[in-house]
């Protein structure tokens, strides 16, 4: 009896310690693991739900099949994951791989034969589990850059069955990792008018004292009252230069712990949460992720644990304390950051009277904001706080406050666009203006009748925007009336300078060909090898519409054998 007691006392520690199969998931790839991205770092607007694991500056490279399983469901669009496949393994954990270059010849067959079959690039498919049946290794794809990927790479994910992202480290893939984390920026917070921080109740920025054993210190606080604390950094792995996020942040105050944030697995539903944990102020001005070590109302985020106080720290009068923060990667490389803090009450302050806006926001009810032709619509909780929100129009421009205000939902745009002539109203979208020269970006518009609406969950300047220049289309491989027996594939450049395309249908000899769209070159590409083209003589038709409906149609014979 006391050695079966022994054994499941053993068992049940093995199993706290990783509740996640070691031995069951195989590496995607045949080479040294490096990674460019790591789980859960922070990406704009959300948190990174996979490893984006390095293929050599290259796309092809074979992709296995990380386990038994059958492909589950396969996703093809512009954006985004690009071309990416799911796996359903036994176990109830299903892996993604995304960003891919193409498809194994069996996968590759089965969606352009649905492809084909209705006509679109884009499709998503959920074939069923006696389909596509895999087998671990089995090799199911190619790695690429394809949708949204910032260069060629495999992104590569392990999910639960209920579809929460995990992270992959934890079932054993490892990667080369000795160095700690990297702290870059401190900033103290006062709760509220009744705290300070160096005499101020505002944010303030610390000064970072690197030590020589790798740790940091700040000088020392004065400080008072309920105050929280924030900090910026990174890790990065042995073999890669990539500033990638961090697996573990803990605060202690004088050796009590007081928060912690663990990124080890998260739902899709709370990502939008990012923007509340980070200080969005600074993100915005600075591009740099502040993340809070306090909660603040609307950030329900899974990842927190052991949270007391909502991370805050009382200073109270003629008290000496520390605050410190312990930062860990995967493989468990830590630093930690030590701020000693003296307890002081402020001293009496003339502030200047701050100058808001008119119009209040209140953040759990809806607001309607509306001048001349333009209404702004807010539904209830698309703020995470009550605020003045600056709101004004000018010849149907639109400044709603700055880009600096973290939102929980998407909000309504609706311009009234009566006195504009027959002939404008279709060319006439909604943009949000960006950069210095502010310049007009789409944001996806609807009109019903006289009204224009748009949907976003970004603040800024928006204006009304005509379009009325149509897409240009050039060939890239081939000219009208050549012969095209040694091409594999027919390239062709499309472009559209202002609200962009929309979509475009592409025939040979009147059937529907299947012509991939990459949008980071604007480039159409397709291949012979689907058989379209079997005479001759062929003619080539391509009508490409923009997303106010200018559109342009490209026609061109050409000859093969």
């Amino acid at each position: 009896m006391k050695h079966l007691f022994i054994l499941l006392f053993t068992f049940n520690l093995c199993f706290s310690q990783s509740p996640y199969p070691q031995d069951y998931f195989r590496s995607p790839l045949d080479v040294t693991l490096v990674l460019s991205g790591s789980f859960a770092e922070l990406r704009s607007n959300h948190f990174h739900s996979g490893l984006d694991i390095k293929t050599q500056q290259r796309t092809g490279l074979a992709v296995f099949a990380a386990a038994q399983g059958y492909v589950s469901r396969i996703k093809v669009s512009h954006y985004g994951y690009g071309k990416a496949l799911y796996i359903t393994h036994p176990n109830g954990y299903v892996t993604v791989y995304a960003h891919l270059e193409k498809f194994s010849p069996a996968i590759q067959k089965y969606v352009k034969d649905c492809q084909y079959q209705k006509e679109t690039y884009e499709i998503e498919l959920f074939p069923s589990p006696t389909e596509l049946p895999i087998s671990t290794n089995d090799l199911v794809a190619y790695s690429g850059n394809s949708g949204s990927s910032g260069g060629p790479h495999l992104h590569f994910e392990i999910r639960d069955n209920q579809e929460r992202p995990i992270n992959p480290m934890l079932f054993g893939l490892d990667v080369a990792d000795n160095k700690s984390p990297v702290i870059t920026d401190i900033y103290a917070y006062p709760k509220n008018r009744n705290s300070h921080i160096e005499n101020s109740k505002s944010r303030k920025e610390l000064r970072l004292i690197p030590l020589q054993n790798g740790d940091y210190t700040s000088e020392p606080v004065e400080a008072f009252g309920d105050i929280g604390f924030g900090i910026a950094g990174y890790d990065q792995q042995d073999l890669a230069n990539n500033k990638n996020g961090i697996s573990n942040i803990q605060a202690f105050y004088n050796g009590a712990k007081r928060y912690e944030m663990d990124f080890k697995r998260f739902s899709f539903s709370e990502t939008r949460h990012l923007n509340r944990f980070i200080d969005f102020e600074i993100y915005k001005d600075k591009r740099t992720r502040v993340q809070k070590l306090f909660v603040e109302t609307g950030n329900t985020l899974s990842m927190l644990k052991d949270v007391e106080n909502d991370g805050y720290i009382t200073v109270e009068d003629s008290t000496n304390s520390v605050y410190k923060v312990r930062l860990r990667d995967y493989k468990g490389n830590e630093s930690w950051l030590s701020i000693p803090i003296k307890g002081r009450p402020s001293k009496e302050v003339l502030e200047a009277p701050e100058i808001k806006p008119n119009t209040y926001i209140l953040a759990n009810q809806s607001n309607e904001l509306e001048k001349e032709n333009i209404k702004v619509y807010f539904p209830k909780q698309t703020f995470y706080d009550n605020f003045h929100i600056d709101f004004n129009v000018r010849n149907d421009t639109l400044k709603l406050h700055r880009d600096i205000i973290p939102l929980n939902k998407t909000y309504t745009i609706t311009y009234d666009i009566a006195n504009y002539a027959n002939d404008e109203k279709d060319k006439l979208f909604i943009a949000s203006l960006y950069g210095y020269y502010q310049r007009p970006s789409y944001i996806s518009t609807k009109r019903i009748g006289d009204k224009l609406s748009a949907r976003t969950k970004s603040l800024g300047t928006f204006a009304l925007t005509r379009d009325s220049v149509s897409p240009t289309i050039k060939p890239l491989n081939f000219q009208d009336g050549q012969w095209l027996s040694k091409l594999n594939e027919l390239k062709v450049k499309i472009d559209d300078d202002l609200s962009g395309i929309s979509n475009y249908r592409a025939t040979i000899n009147g059937k529907w060909i299947l012509m991939e769209y990459e949008y980071k070159k604007n480039t159409l590409t397709y291949d012979f090898e689907d058989g379209i083209s079997k005479s001759t003589e062929n003619n080539l038709k391509l009508i490409v519409t923009d997303n106010v409906g200018n559109n342009t149609t490209f026609e061109a014979t050409f000859y093969r054998k």
